[in-house]
């Protein structure tokens, strides 16, 4: 595997001329060096210290050749990554999540100066890692060790089995563009990264310009690893305007921001007429229903006010999951409001990340802040009432303990707004992007589904109810418009993760406002960086294609029973066919005794013969498997270390006393484990009786020694 290395060319961040306070500029990282402009190129943009207002970093891209780095990617970053199999680069992406857990003490120090408290930045960073590790570890669960996904089952096009059709997955050619929101630096360059690495396509990476300097130490550390192959992940900091002119269809971008960005990206030529792939996830006013039955005292209610907290509070509020519109029976919003206000003023303590106790730092930037503030006059303009908090300039924790003013910090207080008119239009349509809720009143379950849904789609809603009846029509009324929902009552308060938490196991993104991509979701998302393609031919051209052995392909019944052979001399094709054996009443009987199974199909001829599936009495589908195994196996030890499963069991023809199966066992995938002595062999097996006629169909599991 070659790996990326630190070269120097152009010109050093340390040469750049420094007007702001010796701030160091953050380089980027491109074709295999890192960069930074020139001497008096452009004016770099300053990022402040979100407590402080210090100068800490400053960020230009200006003269850096985006069409090259493009070009890097679709070459080098191709072929370095299309040399390893799924399997090689889960491991990659484990061992990446190792290498980040050992340094991520200089990532927390970094993400201090963002505003973010240490909770805060174990979402983004332990996060990010999770990503990293949960990739590595379905990459190798779910993928086979190939460079091609086979997507469900054959489709048999011709009455003979001469001609069929398969669905398949293969990476597309092109790069993986990136751009992330400054809210998730690590977290949100991670989740994209990762499923696009596990398909084999390169990355490039655009942070956002506020938190680019934590973005930036990231990919420094996965790049001082020596893990990644040369070309598979490149960083720009600074401005990416016009990178849609460089890309066509080979390519696929993930953008998180603004919907107003998003539209002019979706607008482009590029996009429109060329075919460049666009996922966006934009805005979303995600809501949480508090379920008729969740009454003050209830587990339920309990729950909901302290997710409605977790949510304004963790990250600020700066976070696209964050509980926006708090939906609540009409009589309940007083309760709510107390509820949420007393928890606040217990929980939240506002100040400097950095010093002792707070809880809750400021937003990412002075110009967050001045949009929160924005935003909150317009909610009180159409109509909104503050049920609990100030708008007054905040008193904040320093430093250094003591209490007071930070004029130049982003601190705003949590503020819980109230709309007594729950159908006003600005609590359907304004994001307060920070520590800011709004509350609703509904007068039915069917009213709450109707206000959840007036958001336009969102990426999550909660429901916090333990009554099925509630929670049936309001999951059934809201879903379509939403990418996820979390059903909460008191026997998950504990162990869930949370409104505002999205797992790499399950879909991030949602349709209508949010976007309408789709981000994460397992394996789901490591397709999206695949073109799928129907195939048609032959089962000997489909079998080669997949990897996967076909009926109707090649086989080869030797002298030499195929458990004989270890992954090094096994083939796919590799089969054995068994002498056939009769079926007895007495085998039945004692089958039906010796196990307890007693059905009647099994030990009572007239009521068998009733039976529209059966001719009489019948053989039991596990005594013709149990049959069937002693029919194909090999007893003596050798490379066949263990069997563990049979899937994709169909029972097909019954079998009558007197009746003969054999049975066909065909090797029809093998896949070697990369970091262990031993590998899968996917069995085809087909049960058959003296006609020829299908008894039984199944896979059979096997590992089996590489040696």
């Amino acid at each position: 595997m070659t790996t990326q290395t630190e070269t120097t060319t152009g010109t050093s961040a340390e040469s750049l001329p420094d007007a702001t306070a010796e701030a160091r500029v953050v380089p980027s990282f491109v074709q295999g060096a890192w960069w930074a402009p020139a001497p008096g190129a452009g004016t770099p943009v300053p990022v402040r210290d979100a407590s402080t207002g210090e100068v800490v970093a400053l960020v230009s891209s200006d003269g850096l050749d985006l069409g090259a780095a493009i070009d890097y990617a679709r070459s080098v970053g191709q072929k370095s990554l299309g040399e390893l199999t799924f399997h090689q680069r889960a491991l990659v992406l484990k061992a990446l999540a190792g290498y980040l857990n050992s340094v991520k003490d200089g990532l927390y120090e970094l993400s201090d100066k963002t505003g973010a408290t240490r909770r805060d930045s174990m979402i983004d960073i332990d996060g990010g890692i999770g990503v990293l590790f949960t990739y590595g570890s379905k990459g190798r669960r779910e993928l086979p060790n190939s460079t091609v996904y086979v997507d469900g089952v054959p489709e048999n096009l011709a009455r003979d089995g001469s001609f069929g059709g398969q669905h398949v997955y293969t990476r597309v050619p092109g790069v993986a563009f990136q751009v992330n929101a400054f809210n998730f630096p690590v977290w949100g360059m991670l989740e994209k990264f990762a499923p696009a690495f596990l398909a084999g396509v390169p990355s490039i990476v655009k942070p956002a310009t506020p938190t680019a300097f934590v973005t930036e130490a990231c990919v420094r550390a996965m790049l001082d690893s020596g893990l990644l192959p040369e070309g598979s992940l490149q960083l720009v900091s600074g401005s990416v305007r016009g990178f849609l002119d460089f890309l066509d269809v080979r390519d696929k971008v993930g953008f998180t921001g603004s919907a107003s960005t998003a539209r002019s990206f979706s607008a482009h030529p590029n996009v429109l007429e060329v075919g460049v792939d666009l996922t966006c996830e934009t805005d979303s006013l995600n809501a949480a229903i508090l379920g008729p039955d969740a009454e003050p005292g209830t587990p339920e209610f309990d729950a909901y006010v302290a997710s409605v907290v977790t949510e304004m509070t963790a990250k600020a509020g700066q976070k696209c999951t964050s509980i926006r519109r708090l939906i609540v029976p009409r009589e309940r919003m007083d309760a709510v409001a107390e509820a949420v206000g007393a928890r606040l003023e217990k929980r939240v303590v506002l100040g400097d990340p950095r010093a002792e106790g707070v809880t809750m730092g400021p937003l990412a930037s002075l110009d967050q802040r001045d949009e929160v503030q924005k935003s909150i006059n317009a909610l009180l303009a159409g109509g909104g009432q503050v049920a609990w908090g100030t708008l007054d300039a905040p008193l904040v924790t320093h430093v250094d303990g003591t209490v007071g003013a930070a004029p130049s910090g982003a601190f705003v207080s949590p503020v819980l707004l109230r709309f007594d008119d729950s159908d006003a239009v600005a609590v359907h349509e304004i994001e307060a992007f920070g520590p800011v809720a709004s509350m609703i009143g509904y007068d039915d379950v069917a009213d709450a589904v109707r206000l959840a849904n007036r958001g336009g789609g969102s990426l999550v809603a909660t429901i916090a109810s333990a009554d099925p009846a509630a929670v049936a029509p309001l999951f059934g009324g809201i879903a379509p418009f939403h990418g996820r929902v979390l059903v909460l009552d008191g026997s998950v308060a504990r162990t869930s993760t949370g409104h505002g938490s999205p797992v790499p196991h399950l879909v991030h993104g949602g349709p209508g406002r949010a976007g309408g991509g789709e981000e994460l979701g397992g394996i789901r998302s490591v397709l999206h960086y695949m073109q799928r393609t129907a195939v048609q031919g032959s089962p000997a051209v489909l079998t080669a294609l997949t990897g996967q052995w076909r009926a109707g392909a090649p086989s080869a019944v030797g002298d030499e029973h195929p458990f004989r052979k270890s992954l090094a001399r096994l083939h796919i094709g590799d089969a054995v066919a068994s002498e056939p054996r009769e079926i007895t009443l007495d085998d039945i009987g004692h089958f039906a005794e010796f196990t307890g199974d007693t059905f009647y199909a099994h030990t009572d001829e007239e009521a068998a013969a009733a039976n529209p599936f059966f001719p009489g009495r019948v053989a039991h589908g596990y005594l013709l498997l149990s049959f069937a195994a002693g029919l194909f196996v090999d007893p003596a030890p050798g490379p066949v270390l263990a069997n563990y499963g049979l899937e994709n069991l169909r029972f097909v023809t019954p079998v009558s006393p007197g009746d003969t199966v054999r049975v066909t066992l065909t090797a029809k995938q093998i896949t070697p484990r990369e970091t262990d002595e031993y590998g899968e062999v996917r069995w085809d097996a087909v049960l058959l009786n003296q006609n020829d006629e299908v008894v039984a169909t199944y896979d059979v599991l096997t590992l089996v020694a590489k040696e």
